[in-house]
């Protein structure tokens, strides 16, 4: 896939506008949905300020940027994404509400459209079950923050053609992504390992074993993470945290996917990372993906 295509983006969330972010920057026509015009706008003004802000930092030339802009969409109507060869899902994790999606799509695009969904907790398969084309359908789990980490978990549906499974990691190679190829399983990889992890970071925190700054200090400069888990935590959003732990926790019953006490608490108190200016650090501005 060397050409442009036209991808449609289910969600305008820190994942929806994080996956916008990387296929409008690599040159696709990008349509970004949601259900109401304030949710569209906030989620095309989170895009175009990461394009903004990489032109300040000198990584990305103005006129790639403002290519990117310009081929950038909001809309709240899902018929608008009928010319799109690849539809990518985002939104809540709720098998129900992501099968539903993409059975009214399959009214709306071409035979030929890639379904994709970035589910990193429930099974491909079942949400592949609500197309009546289930062999278009793929699980890709882009790693949060998707326009800055590179890796992509591709999950095959019991169901996924070998078509659109080859369709599928060549348009993220493409995107400049790596790809792992995992089981259609509860957490897949990556969220297997480290929402436990994460987890016992933040027990860890609870339980006076360290600061907020001497955890991220040891698991950086001890264990040799590009980051700390609080400083991951800030940027990935303390809701999807959570989300993300509890549908864990639901499916595998291991109390290490249980979010903890504190996590509960500063969701409830709005502080959720850099997007709000305040999570285990306090930020100067808000700000998606932590750039």
């Amino acid at each position: 896939m060397d050409k442009p295509l036209t991808v449609g983006i289910l969600g305008a969330g820190t994942m929806g506008t994080g996956i916008a972010t990387v296929t409008a920057r690599a040159g696709h026509r990008t349509i970004l949905r949601d259900l109401t015009e304030a949710a569209v706008q906030a989620g095309v003004g989170r895009v175009r300020q990461f394009l903004d802000k990489s032109v300040e930092l000198g990584k990305m030339p103005a006129e790639q940027r403002d290519a990117a802009a310009a081929g950038l969409t909001g809309t709240t109507g899902l018929d608008d994404l009928a010319e799109c060869d690849i539809v990518v899902e985002a939104v809540f994790e709720d098998v129900a509400l992501k099968a539903e999606l993409f059975g009214r799509l399959d009214d709306i695009c071409a035979p030929t459209t890639l379904f994709h969904t970035n589910t990193s907790t429930l099974s491909v398969t079942a949400i592949a079950a609500g197309s009546s084309r289930p062999e278009r359908v793929v699980g890709t789990h882009y790693c949060n923050p998707a326009p800055l980490m590179r890796l992509v978990e591709v999950a095959r549906a019991r169901q996924t053609s070998d078509e659109a499974y080859h369709a599928t990691t060549e348009f993220l190679a493409g995107l400049g992504k790596v790809t792992v190829t995992t089981r259609d399983t509860p957490g897949f990889i990556v969220n297997r390992f480290l929402i436990p992890f994460e987890n016992d970071c933040i027990r860890a925190l609870e339980a006076g074993l360290g600061t907020v700054e001497s955890i991220d200090q040891a698991v950086t400069r001890g264990l040799g993470h590009p980051m700390g888990p609080f400083t991951l935590l800030d940027i990935v959003g303390l809701e999807i945290h959570r989300a993300v732990s509890l549908s864990l926790y639901e499916q595998l019953r291991d109390a290490r996917f249980a979010p903890p006490p504190l996590v509960e608490q500063m969701v409830a108190a709005g502080h959720l990372g850099r997007k709000t200016g305040r999570g285990f650090y306090t930020y100067d501005e808000p700000r998606m993906f932590g750039t």
